[in-house]
C-alpha cells in the first residue's frame, strides 16, 4: 500500500519545462547559440540550476546570461541595480536587464539564436519578471531571435482572475500589459497571449507591437486548479520578499496596501505579504470588525510581532494575519481593501488618504480610480464593481491561450 501511495504521489508531481526540455534531449536548442534569462528560481526538482543544466549539456551551446531584478544568481536586493559582469561559475557574460536598460540592446543579443526564459512567476501583474519577459520578446523580435519559454506553475492557480485592466497613461514596469491584476495564466500562456493579442508594446504601452517567434515548453502534470502546494515542486524564492508559496499567495492580497505604507504587511518580518499590523492597532477589535463583514472564503487571526527590519524594526505591532479556507470563493485581492476599510472605521485618525506620493499606487493599480474613489470613504462597495469589470472579458480572451485544463 505504501509503495502504491508513493507511486501515486510521484505521478501527481508536476514536471517543469526545464526538465521536459532535458528529457527531450534539448531538441529545440540543437545547433543554436543560446541566451538564458533566469534567476535562482530556475531549477529542476533536484534543485539543479537551469544555468548549470544548459551549460553542462554537451549538445547545448549556452553563450550568454541575462539578469532581471535581483540578478541571475539572486545576489542583488529588491530595487538594486544589477550590474553586467561575468558569471563566476561558468565564465559566461551576464548582461543586466535591471540597470541602465531593461530591454536587451542589439549588442547584448549579438551571437544569440534563441533566448530561453526560465523564472518562477507569482501570477500578479505588478511583479516585474513578466515585464522583463515582454521586453525580451520585443528585443528578440527586432533581431529575429526565437524566444523559448520554459513553463512553470502559477502559484495562484489557473482559475483566479481579479482586478481591472491597466488604463492608458498608467503602463509601467509594474503594469506593462493591459491585463488584470491577477491573470490566471502560467508564464508560458501569458507569453502567448501578449504576443498574439498585441499587448506587448513596450515603453509604457505606446510603441508599435512587435511579435516574436515564440515557443513554449509546457510542464507535465499541471492542472488549472492547482496552487503551488499541490505541485510537489520545491519553492525557491524568486525574490527576497517571496520566501514561500504563502508569500506568493499573499502578494496580490497585501501588496497594494503596502504601497500606501500605513500598515506593516509582514515585509521586514518572517511572513511577508501575510499580515496587516501597526503599533496603534487593537488586534482583537480589528479581527472582530473584519469577521463582521463575512468576507467570502476569508478568515483572520490576531497577531503580534516585532519586525526585524524597516522603519518599525524592534517595535511591537498588532494586527491580523489572513487565510483562505475556501480559496475558490474568495476574491483575494480585495482582502487589503477590506482591512483598510475596517482600520478606517476603528481608527479614523490614521486615514492614509490623501497620499503625499500617488504615482506608485496608481501605476501598481493600473488606474487612479482606486485612489480617487476608494480614498474618499475607504469603502470596498465604492470600488468593487470597477475592480471586477474586466475579469469576464479577460477570461474569454485568455482561454484561447490555455496550455492546460
Amino acid at each position: 500500500m505504501l509503495a502504491l501511495l508513493e507511486g501515486l504521489f510521484l505521478q501527481a508531481q508536476v514536471i517543469p519545462g526545464i526538465e521536459v526540455l532535458e528529457q527531450n534531449g534539448f531538441e529545440e536548442l540543437l545547433g543554436k547559440r543560446v541566451g538564458l534569462v533566469t534567476n535562482p528560481s530556475g531549477v529542476d526538482r533536484q534543485l539543479r540550476s537551469t544555468i548549470d543544466i544548459l551549460f553542462e549539456a554537451p549538445q547545448v551551446n549556452l553563450v550568454a546570461l541575462y539578469g532581471p531584478e535581483h540578478g541571475v544568481r539572486g545576489d542583488a536586493y529588491a530595487g538594486d541595480h544589477v550590474e553586467s559582469t561575468r558569471d563566476p561559475k561558468t565564465g559566461l557574460p551576464v548582461y543586466s536587464l535591471y540597470g541602465p536598460t531593461r530591454e536587451p540592446t542589439q549588442k547584448m543579443l549579438e551571437g544569440v539564436d534563441v533566448m530561453v526564459y526560465d523564472i518562477q512567476d507569482v501570477g500578479t501583474r505588478s511583479y516585474t519578471f513578466i515585464s522583463t519577459l515582454g521586453l525580451v520578446m520585443r528585443a528578440c523580435a527586432k533581431e529575429d531571435i526565437e524566444v523559448l519559454v520554459l513553463d512553470r506553475p502559477n502559484p495562484l492557480g489557473g482559475l483566479k482572475v481579479e482586478g481591472p485592466y491597466v488604463e492608458e497613461g498608467f503602463h509601467s514596469f509594474v503594469s506593462e500589459f493591459r491585463i488584470p491584476y491577477v491573470y490566471g495564466l502560467t508564464v508560458g500562456e501569458l507569453a502567448g497571449l501578449i504576443n498574439e493579442e498585441g499587448l506587448n508594446r513596450g515603453q509604457n504601452g505606446k510603441e508599435e507591437h512587435l511579435k516574436c517567434k515564440l515557443n513554449v515548453i509546457p510542464m507535465r502534470g499541471w492542472r488549472r486548479w492547482m496552487q503551488y502546494r499541490d505541485t510537489g515542486l520545491p519553492w525557491i524564492l524568486p525574490s527576497p520578499n517571496i520566501p514561500s508559496e504563502a508569500s506568493a499567495l499573499g502578494y496580490p492580497c497585501a501588496g497594494i496596501c503596502g504601497e500606501i505604507g500605513h500598515l506593516n504587511i509582514g515585509v521586514g518580518y518572517t511572513i511577508p505579504f501575510q499580515t496587516f499590523a501597526a503599533t496603534w492597532i487593537d488586534a482583537d477589535k480589528l479581527k472582530e470588525r473584519l469577521d463582521s463583514y463575512n468576507i467570502p472564503g476569508t478568515a483572520f487571526r490576531t497577531i503580534h510581532y516585532k519586525p526585524i527590519s524597516g522603519s518599525l524594526s524592534g517595535k511591537l505591532v498588532h494586527g491580523v494575519q489572513f487565510f483562505f479556507p475556501d480559496y475558490e470563493s474568495a476574491t483575494i485581492t480585495l482582502t487589503q481593501f477590506y482591512v483598510m476599510q475596517a482600520v478606517q472605521e476603528l481608527f479614523p485618525g490614521h486615514n492614509p488618504f490623501p497620499l503625499k506620493s500617488t504615482r506608485m499606487l496608481d501605476i501598481v493599480c493600473g488606474t487612479d480610480y482606486v485612489r480617487t474613489t476608494f480614498g474618499k470613504r475607504l469603502k470596498v462597495s465604492d470600488i468593487v464593481d470597477f475592480w471586477n469589470k474586466d475579469t469576464e472579458d479577460f477570461k474569454t480572451v485568455s482561454r484561447q491561450y490555455y496550455l492546460y485544463q
